[in-house]
């Protein structure tokens, strides 16, 4: 596996271990507000290091990969999903915890997780294939 793929996968271990701590200390929890303003500041970073050395990649290798170049576009497309619901619950969130924050933070676990996934589970081999 490569240095890049490791450092990756170890981010998306901690975003997504930071949200299953968040839901054990409760969205509504000082203490579990707390913790997921860390969540968002590594998500973003977690973001930029794709776009600055994952997609390159993979968008330069899809020039020759109709098929890679699909699977791209259709990422981009679910990016843009996931983006609004992350967007839509910080926004929610800045506003102050109420009963709504729940249901967001909810759809913002399964939108990350099915992200997730689906990177590891697509993306990565992909490029593990482009690096061998």
């Amino acid at each position: 596996m490569s240095i890049l793929i490791e450092e990756l996968k170890h981010e998306h271990a901690e975003i997504l271990a930071t949200l299953n701590e968040v839901k054990r200390l409760g969205i509504l929890s000082k203490e579990g507000q707390a913790k997921l303003l860390t969540v968002k500041e590594v998500l973003l970073e977690h973001l930029l290091n794709e776009d600055e050395r994952l997609y390159p990649i993979l968008k330069t290798s899809a020039e020759q990969n109709k098929a890679l170049e699909n699977t791209l576009d259709l990422f981009a497309i679910d990016m843009k999903n996931v983006s609004n619901i992350v967007k839509k619950f910080f926004e929610t969130f800045s506003r102050g915890v109420n009963d709504e924050i729940q249901k967001e933070f909810e759809l913002l676990c399964t939108a990350l997780g099915e992200r997730i996934k689906n990177e590891e589970d697509l993306l990565y081999d992909e490029l593990e294939k482009l690096q061998q």
